[in-house]
């Protein structure tokens, strides 16, 4: 009853979330049923078999190429763009001179603010072969360049690399702030006993850095495969579509484009039970490995 005031801030939070989080987790039931608009989801009569929408996907032609597009990219991003931003805190840490530091800083966090739209306009101005910088590095080679966002088996790295740039500055945010916890005598000790910055960096912060990067690997793997929507459907197009079409587009795709509402909310639910397993699985790994879990 003291800290009425703290729930009064709270309250706010709570209502939004239980509106737009929770009270909307009702319409999950269309994935059992035959749903129809008119009928409204209590109207509509439930599926026979009740998993005949889940079926549909999987017995349909683009179930393999969508799940192993959405993994691929996944993944990829992953691989990549987890560690850079622990080796973009590392090296801004031992930076000494802050006018350079807080200069470079703002370098690497202003990509984080530009706009998805904003972002794939750029990358369609940059790599077009006939105006864009690859075009004209091409033209000084005397050769003809090649239009990367058509290419199907470019347009995995294209979709990662430009996304590591955007945002690895300003994930690094997060493990800047471990390490500046940590306790600065280890550091002058290190010092004291002739260690490099190198060997500072291997042995003292990034053992204390593991913590929290096992943390935010396991927020990472529970939303594993959802590939942001937004920027993949604005990159995609006829020619790349054999590697772009990932569960996102396809859920679009079937629900508004098509109508066929059950069948796209069945996918999406069935994506959001394997993020909800491999949050459990990593998470139960990481707890044995380094006893560092979310819960």
């Amino acid at each position: 009853s003291r800290n009425w005031g703290l729930y009064l801030l709270l309250l706010p939070a709570l209502v939004l979330l239980i509106l737009f989080a929770y009270k909307p987790m009702y319409g999950v039931v269309i994935a059992f049923k035959n749903y129809k608009n008119s009928l409204g989801i209590l109207g509509s009569p439930w599926a026979e078999p009740l998993f005949k929408n889940f079926q549909r996907f999987f017995n349909s032609y683009q179930c393999e190429a969508t799940i192993r597009n959405t993994l691929r990219l996944s993944l990829y991003s992953l691989a990549v763009g987890f560690p850079i931003p622990i080796i973009l805190a590392l090296m801004i840490n031992q930076i000494t001179a802050m006018r350079f530091r807080r200069t470079f800083q703002t370098i690497l966090y202003l990509p984080h603010f530009i706009s998805t739209v904003v972002m794939v306009g750029l990358l369609l101005i940059w790599l077009s072969p006939s105006s864009g910088l690859v075009g004209a590095f091409y033209r000084l080679l005397g050769k003809d360049a090649p239009n990367v966002m058509t290419s199907a088996s470019g347009f995995p790295s294209i979709y990662v690399w430009s996304d590591v740039w955007q945002h690895s500055g300003w994930d690094s945010i997060v493990f800047l702030a471990a390490l500046s916890s940590i306790d600065p005598t280890l550091s002058e000790a290190a010092m004291v006993d002739g260690a490099t910055r190198w060997q500072k960096m291997r042995y003292i912060d990034l053992p204390l850095l593991m913590s929290t990067a096992c943390i935010m690997l396991i927020l990472r793997a529970g939303n594993l495969m959802n590939v942001g929507f937004e920027k993949v459907f604005l990159m995609q197009n006829d020619l790349n579509m054999s590697t772009s079409e990932i569960i996102a587009t396809y859920v679009y795709k079937m629900g508004l484009r098509n109508s066929q509402y059950a069948v796209s909310t069945a996918v999406n639910l069935f994506n959001n039970l394997i993020n909800f397993g491999l949050l459990l699985l990593v998470n139960c790994i990481t707890r044995k490995l380094g006893e560092t879990s979310l819960f």
